[in-house]
């Protein structure tokens, strides 16, 4: 089926028909991890949205490369990421590890998030530390170009010469003086020439713990470079879409498009793309205010914040209720709102596949519905429009359950190829009552270790077994014949 997709594009500040460079190919660069901390849930947010186009896009038709990069060196304290120390080198000196012990920690625990909220793994997920000839070879195209100057073993891009003939904020949309000004004095870089420059390729220090040779001495790439250098092996130096946070768009993504400009002569995307950040009850996440948490608190319900726990499954479909470009505000009553959305969703996809009976005739028509579905997500991926077409189509599943409405066999099979195309393959929901087919084994052998500590006069063990089963919303019952245990 054709679609007419239409994409919000940070670049022109409009929808724009999706019309990618080498069809049905299409390219796909997403800002990934900085792998020094735990991904926190704005984070998580990203990564939901971008797999949410990704499916699309694939359910479509296209072949999609999509590359997300793991930040494990270069990305620096300030808030430019070039000033300060290493934020990976300084969680290894606080832990007394070597760099490469945290970014690996701190990889597998992304991985593991994002496989739990079932996101697709990315095509290509290369490091920074990975490609430091690429990056090193890009600094030197831009030097040879003009575009940057080195002092001292640093390599520095010339915002100010590079906007004579660019326009250094076009996915900003501010000019260069009004980016002047608000921009913070020097500060501990006066070899730097203008506020707004920044560093390619920066001179370790003696006591640096990540750092590499170059052609201007012992060093290491900032941050921006990474993704400007990986895009392009990747990629290529244009492709269709570059994605990350709103965060990303004042200096991030503004410094890469530079960089490849400088560089390459052309902007890196076609259409740049960027999902809105997570608040928690009306205000920002933050540790300062004491209303952030993690993912797994999230999953357990340990934090203060949170009345109880929720699957990842409802995390998920919170998410994705909200569009990628509008705030998402957390709260428990949000929460359990779409922890029962999220039931009664799926309880309908059960009753479909556990099937449905299909009558001679029919009173319900489902190829309108099917449409609305494929125009809401070619709607820049509108995600909380599909979902209210969803809760339709679990009305009808209801009402043909309860012989309340009658649907023929054709009906029927698109009503099936509905859901599943968009439950499962678009928005990645999984029955998470199907997933814990073998609960039921893990609570006996539980059972039978509290019988053993009860045998052994262990009643410590006993109770403690006991009173942890009824915190998850198990209970137990002991009888003559045995233990028995119940949902709470």
């Amino acid at each position: 089926m054709q679609q007419n997709l239409f994409v919000y594009n940070t670049l022109s500040r409009k929808k724009e028909l999706f019309e990618p460079l080498n069809a049905p190919h299409v390219g796909m660069y997403v800002c990934g991890p900085t792998v020094y901390s735990d991904v926190h849930l704005g984070n998580c947010r990203t990564y939901i949205s971008f797999d949410l186009m990704f499916r699309y896009l694939t359910a479509i038709g296209y072949k999609v490369r999509y590359v997300r990069n793991v930040t494990d060196a270069g990305h620096l304290e300030g808030d430019a990421g070039d000033e300060g120390e290493d934020k990976i080198a300084k969680k290894a000196k606080l832990a007394q590890l070597e760099p490469m012990e945290i970014v690996q920690k701190y990889t597998v625990g992304f991985r593991d998030v994002m496989k739990v909220l079932n996101n697709l793994p990315p095509s290509i997920e290369p490091t920074a530390t990975g490609h430091i000839i690429e990056q090193i070879e890009m600094v030197k195209v831009i030097l040879e170009k003009g575009y940057a100057y080195e002092v001292d073993g640093t390599i520095y891009f010339d915002v100010e010469k590079y906007n004579k003939s660019q326009d250094y904020g076009v996915l900003s949309g501010r000019n260069l003086e009004d980016l002047m000004n608000n921009t913070r004095a020097l500060g501990g870089q006066q070899e730097k020439r203008g506020k707004l420059d920044f560093a390619l390729w920066i001179k370790a220090k003696p006591e640096h713990l990540m750092k590499w040779p170059s052609p201007w001495g012992i060093g290491f790439p900032g941050w921006h470079l990474e993704c400007s250098a990986m895009s392009q092996k990747y990629l290529g130096s244009h492709f269709d879409i570059h994605g990350g946070g709103l965060d990303l768009v004042p200096t991030h993504h503004t410094n890469e498009i530079a960089q490849n400009v400088a560089c390459c002569g052309t902007n890196p995307a076609t259409y740049w793309v960027h999902t809105n950040m997570l608040t928690v009850n009306g205000q920002k996440m933050s540790k300062s205010l004491g209303n952030s948490f993690l993912p797994h608190e999230l999953f357990s319900g340990e934090n203060s914040i949170l009345n109880k726990g929720y699957s990842p499954m409802t995390v998920r479909f919170f998410m994705l209720q909200a569009h990628y470009r509008s705030t998402l505000d957390f709260g428990n009553e949000a929460m359990e709102a779409s922890e029962k959305g999220f039931k009664r969703l799926m309880n309908a996809f059960a009753l479909l596949t556990d099937g449905l009976k299909a009558s001679a005739t029919t009173e319900v028509e489902i190829a309108p519905l099917l449409e609305r579905c494929y125009a809401a997500m070619n709607d820049d991926f509108n995600s909380p429009v599909l979902i209210a077409e969803l809760f339709e189509a679990s009305r009808i599943i209801n009402s043909v359950y309860d012989g309340k409405m009658k649907i023929d066999a054709a009906n029927l099979e698109q009503l099936t190829t509905l859901m599943n195309t968009f439950v499962v393959d678009v928005l990645g929901l999984q029955n998470e009552q199907a997933a814990n087919d073998d609960l039921p084994k893990v609570l006996n052998f539980v059972v039978d270790l509290r019988s053993g500590a009860k045998a052994n006069k262990d009643y410590a063990t006993s109770d403690k077994i006991r009173d942890g089963l009824s915190q998850i919303g198990f209970q137990l019952k002991d009888s003559k014949e045995g233990t028995t245990w119940s949902k709470a």
